[in-house]
């Protein structure tokens, strides 16, 4: 009973209220979580490594923290799984911030801000100019993502979501005409535009900003701070606008104005 009472009290780690696991525990090693599947922004070169812009920031950000990345790659349904099954330390699987994934997990960042865009077959060009012009079109839904329900519900656009594993199987059922439009963010409709063999209009309609953040567990406020402080640093000492000129200089990416966004806060 004292046992107890002193537990309930003090809520000392031994009576198993211990704090959970930081990135910023002392293993020098951290398990990154990404994606493979996305050009520009990460993907596997062909030597078999990692590559784009994503992996670039995971790289500056951790060299930052004295820590050296074991990456853990996942698909876009297991973004927030590895993170409450202990599996990765962080998912850098360009994310944005949404209530439902704050219930489960935390965010460090953004470390950029986009916004949603449209792609269409060359054909539908003049047809589509705007996300309101997708009422009543076949539109990706790529499960563990939210941009197509951003678009029904948020906007109220009465487009039809179907459902697809990946990003290259949504490029697959827009050429054979299973879905009218692609829309996800600016950066990855740009580096979708740029695999071999796919011919799209990428329609120029900003729209729902896209708070692009990194996946902490939930409660690693250290972890979570530590990478804020490293993300500001990177902005500061020019790193981000290199980065973003490296991979999309070349896009119609307006990156005219590049400053540290403003954080989501750690609790």
């Amino acid at each position: 009973m004292r046992k107890l009472l002193i537990c309930l009290i003090l809520l000392l780690t031994a009576c198993g209220t211990a704090r959970p696991p930081s990135l910023m525990d002392d293993d020098e090693v951290a398990v990154v979580a990404i994606r493979s599947d996305v050009p520009l922004i990460s993907f596997k070169g062909p030597d078999g490594s990692y590559d784009g812009f994503n992996i670039d920031v995971a790289e500056d950000l951790l060299s930052r923290l004295g820590k050296r990345i074991r990456w853990l790659e996942i698909t876009a349904g297991d973004q927030l799984t590895v993170l409450t099954d202990g599996r990765a330390d962080l998912v850098f699987a360009h994310m944005s911030v949404t209530p439902e994934r704050k219930k489960v997990i935390d965010f460090a960042g953004p470390y950029h801000i986009d916004f949603q865009d449209i792609a269409v077959r060359p054909a539908d060009k003049d047809a589509v100019h705007d996300v309101r012009d997708l009422a009543g079109r076949k539109i990706c839904l790529v499960r563990g993502t939210n941009i197509a329900q951003r678009i029904v519900e948020e906007r109220r656009v009465k487009a039809i979501p179907v459902e697809a594993p990946d990003y290259n199987v949504c490029l697959d059922m827009i050429k054979n005409g299973t879905i009218d439009a692609i829309s996800t963010n600016s950066q990855i409709l740009a580096g979708l535009l740029t695999k071999p063999g796919v011919d799209l209009h990428l329609v120029g309609a900003t729209f729902n900003e896209q708070r692009t953040s990194i996946g902490v567990r939930k409660g690693d406020v250290d972890g979570c701070e530590e990478l804020n402080r490293a993300i500001t640093e990177m902005y500061q000492d020019g790193t981000a606008h290199m980065l973003l000129d490296k991979w999309f200089g070349r896009s119609g990416i307006d990156l005219s104005v590049v400053a540290v966004p403003q954080f989501e806060g750690c609790s």
